[in-house]
């Protein structure tokens, strides 16, 4: 009997450890089942949380594009008297727009202002006809240039510099706009200079005939005729050029349309005081060759406007004085474009005017290497007609000043230098530059015949600063 209840605690005990055993099982493949699941949530989650994160990271790079778009293409406001004005200014759509200047300040000491070199001087700058000139002058240029081109090539653009001189007045240098395709052609409009066809190196106080189409010829004082009655840059008139590029080979047709007697310091001529009666017009077409050192080019002016001023003879008849057609070329030589330390550019260029009642002859060579430059111009002056009354009254103290008084050929031999001071203060944008001239002139008069000769020299300290 105790055998047997011992043998029925044991199967007992053997059919509830299987019991166990199953039940076990069962519950671990449950709890696999459950962690793969769990498993698979959170593969889920963190693919989803990885969508999410991209999102946001699109979301931030848009929201910088926004931004971005918002500060180049967001008008700036102009406020009057306190109220705003919407959209009166907007800066986009430039592909480059550039900001820039320099000061231009100079200490001049000249033996006689007006003889030779075209710059006014004296009060409310006007022409001085002193013995000597010891003076500062200069300017400060503020610019801003804007470009914008296509995948084309086609491009568009303005530039503008208005300037600050130092007697308080505000003036331009350039304000044009200008469109066209690059390495083809071109065509702009406004204020600006053409091709230089009398180019002087590295000058600083060779001013014989001024950087703009006025006041080029003073009477009495000689005129050494550089191609630039036709260039640009007017005070009383605007430019409208063209040009095409081919290879080598440069095109360019510039128009000035302007007042012709601003060409002449206070309008006299040949003691003559002008009327204008209409504007001039000037063509200037110039065909240049350019190569990688030597280029060479060639060049006319024309006023095409018959009659546009004159003067009134004793008749009371207006006698036409608008003819000038001038003819002109350049050669140059840049060594420094192969070796920029010790290559030398060297300029020689010739011209000559045929106008009412005078001819004018100059020919000018120049050589720059390293930083010294040095030059000598010849100008030839023949004059048909004068009227010597008509020039100054004879009370006026400076009438003796008018060194070319009547008919007669006239000569101008001129020796220039300067020497150029870079980095002052090791400063690459400060530069001054150290200047000097020396000019005789010689005369063979038709009625006082008189070979007279007389001498004229001056001397610039100029500051240059570019920011």
């Amino acid at each position: 009997m105790r055998k047997i209840k011992t043998l029925a605690l044991l199967v007992g005990i053997a059919v509830s450890g299987s019991a166990m055993a199953a039940g076990s099982s069962a519950s671990l493949e449950a709890r696999m089942a459950q962690l793969e699941e769990r498993l698979q949530q959170a593969e889920a989650r963190a693919e989803s949380a990885e969508k999410q994160i991209q999102q946001l990271k699109k979301q931030d790079v848009k929201r910088e594009q926004e931004i971005a778009s918002v500060k180049e293409f967001t008008p700036v406001e102009v406020k009057t008297d306190g109220i705003s004005k919407d959209k009166l200014l907007t800066l986009n759509g430039f592909d480059n727009l550039k900001l820039y200047g320099d000061v231009e300040f100079n200490v001049d000491g000249a033996s006689r202002s007006g003889q030779l070199i075209s710059a006014k001087n004296g009060d409310d700058n006007k022409w001085n006809g002193g013995n000597e000139r010891w003076d500062v002058n200069g300017r400060l240029l503020i610019g801003l240039d804007g470009y914008r081109r296509n995948d084309k090539g086609q491009f568009s653009g303005f530039s503008v510099q208005p300037t600050a001189d130092l007697n308080g007045s505000m003036n331009v240098d350039d304000a044009a706009f200008f469109f066209g395709k690059e390495q083809n052609w071109m065509a702009k409009i406004g204020r600006f200079e053409a091709y230089d066809m009398f180019p002087l190196n590295q000058d600083t106080f060779i001013e014989y005939s001024g950087n703009t189409a006025n006041d080029l010829y003073a009477d009495g004082y000689g005129y050494v005729y550089m191609m630039k009655e036709g260039r640009g840059r007017s005070d009383s008139g605007g430019n409208i050029l063209l040009n095409k590029t081919l290879g080598n080979w440069y095109f360019e047709l510039n128009t000035l349309m302007e007042n012709g007697t601003s060409l002449f310091a206070d309008q006299n001529y040949h003691g003559n005081k002008l009327q204008q009666d209409k504007n001039v017009a000037y063509l200037r077409p110039v065909i240049a060759w350019k190569g990688e050192a030597f280029s060479v080019a060639a060049a006319m002016e024309t006023n095409i406007v018959n009659n546009a001023y004159g003067y009134k003879n004793d008749q009371g008849e207006i006698i036409d004085q608008s003819k000038r057609n001038g003819y002109g070329m350049t050669m140059t030589w840049n060594g420094q474009k192969a070796d920029p330390e010790n290559g030398i550019v060297a300029n020689l260029s010739t011209a000559y005017m045929d106008a009412s009642d005078e001819k004018d002859f100059t020919v000018g060579t120049n050589a720059l290497w390293k930083n010294f430059e040095l030059g000598y111009i010849y100008a030839h002056n023949r004059i048909e007609e004068f009227n010597a009354n008509g020039l100054r009254p004879m009370n006026n103290e400076n009438a003796g000043d008018d060194w070319f008084s009547e008919p007669g050929s006239y000569d101008i031999h001129t020796i220039h230098a300067s020497y150029l001071i870079p980095n002052v203060m090791d400063m690459k944008n400060f530069n001054i530059y150290l200047g000097a001239y020396v000019s005789m002139l010689e005369a063979d008069k038709h009625y006082s015949n008189d070979n007279d000769s007389d001498q004229r020299y001056g001397g610039r300290v100029r500051f240059k600063y570019y920011f």
